[in-house]
């Protein structure tokens, strides 16, 4: 089946779509995006993701193209079309076409807009979360307002590859204080032996993740305790569980932290029951129709 893309305004085939080359966030990464989760044909907590994207927006600037529930049609349109039953629906507002200056077009320009969605390999998502994944540690050297969802990747993407090359499957960012800020494309979170979880504060060093933020609810739902406060490697490596939050993994288990095993070297109880329990506490879009025009 082609995959189906939006793009300023149009459904068009994947291979075909494009943007300007004088998009701003071709050029100067001037765009924010979103990504949510698909499960069983239905976007998980679009409402907060469209909250989300309207703050970073506002950050940069940049106008809200249409409605959040405009946005959304769009993009449960692109899912339908795909016909993705679990995956991800990835949403991009740049700024818009400009000729090339570093400063705001002096004219009002239309934002751009990019809407994509993909199935995911449910089955191997499923496998690493029952044996656990691994991490690396890396100093933090990105910008200092990563609260904003922008697209200027290019140093979580560094991360990553040097997680990939590392044989792990994430790196954890440290700052210059020695604590945990968070992954490169996730939140970071253990687990102390009294069943307290922690996670660094949601300031402008890290990102408000939304299924970190939905996992407040899980936790206080499950009748457990949360800390927000910043947690050093070195407490990490003596905690009793580790896990990882995204958009695109729910909640993954880490069992291992620079080499040094978290706990058995096996996910543990309480990671295992957020995960089980996460999407009784989601908020859950309707589902697309199977029938495509």
């Amino acid at each position: 089946m082609t995959r189906t893309a939006y793009v300023n305004g149009q459904y068009m085939p994947l291979g075909v779509a494009s943007v300007r080359i004088e998009d701003r966030g071709l050029q100067f990464a001037d765009a924010a995006y979103e990504v949510c989760e698909i499960k069983a044909g239905r976007i998980i907590d679009e409402r907060r993701h469209m909250e989300r994207l309207g703050r970073s927006l506002d950050a940069l600037q940049i106008p809200m193209p249409m409605s959040q529930a405009a946005l959304g049609a769009i993009m449960r349109e692109v899912v339908r079309r795909n016909r993705v039953r679990d995956g991800i629906v990835y949403l991009q507002v740049s700024r818009g076409v400009a000729a090339r200056n570093h400063a705001f077009p002096r004219a009002p320009v239309r934002p751009g807009i990019v809407v994509t969605a993909r199935r995911s390999d449910t089955i191997e998502m499923t496998r690493r979360a029952d044996q656990g994944v691994t991490v690396i540690t890396l100093p933090d050297n990105r910008w200092e307002r990563v609260d904003i969802k922008t697209v200027g990747l290019l140093p979580n993407v560094l991360a990553k590859q040097k997680a990939v090359d590392a044989g792990a499957f994430e790196a954890w960012l440290i700052d210059k204080g020695g604590f945990v800020t968070e992954g490169s494309a996730t939140n970071a979170w253990i687990v102390q032996k009294d069943g307290t979880l922690v996670t660094r504060p949601a300031d402008r060093g890290i990102l408000r993740g939304i299924t970190r933020g939905t996992l407040f609810e899980v936790v206080a739902g499950e009748g457990l305790r949360i800390e927000e406060r910043p947690f050093t490697v070195a407490e990490a490596k003596t905690a009793s569980e580790a896990f990882l939050t995204g958009s695109s993994l729910s909640i993954m288990p880490v069992v291992e932290i620079d080499g040094h095993a978290i706990g058995r070297r096996q996910p543990g109880p309480i990671t295992a029951r957020l995960r089980a329990v996460f999407h009784d506490y989601a908020e859950i879009g309707p589902v697309w129709s199977s029938l495509v025009p």
